[in-house]
């Protein structure tokens, strides 16, 4: 099992910036993906930024060239630092494990979600 736990939302301006780092306990193994979704109210939930153990990203084209993803495989963490926010990036935001299963399956795990609002 792996358990994460997510921090640094809040509000901020647009334009502004914010962190947000997850931590992940349990085994985190060299094949897990790690990442980001988010969900607004009365949305889907998205993929706005994945990782692999490589350092191989994947971003939303919504994001791409404001926010950025890394990873520590050391410490099993993975940050996400969004800048030039914009009210339509307020959400909840959810750090995610994709893990792939030796009979072909998956499974992924999920924090708890961290609020974002990006308000004037």
């Amino acid at each position: 099992q792996v358990q994460l736990v997510e921090s640094g939302g809040g509000l901020v301006q647009p334009g502004g910036s914010l962190r947000l780092s997850c931590a992940a306990s349990g085994n985190i193994f060299s094949t897990d993906v790690m990442g980001w979704y988010r969900q607004a109210a009365g949305k889907q939930r998205e993929l706005v930024a994945q990782i692999d153990s490589g350092g191989s990203t994947y971003y939303d084209n919504s994001v791409k060239g404001r926010f950025t993803i890394s990873r520590d495989n050391a410490k099993n963490t993975v940050s996400l630092q969004s800048s030039s926010l914009k009210p339509e990036d307020t959400a909840v935001y959810f750090c995610n494990v994709w893990r792939r299963l030796i009979d072909g399956s998956n499974v992924k795990f999920w924090g708890q979600g961290t609020q974002v609002t990006v308000s004037s």
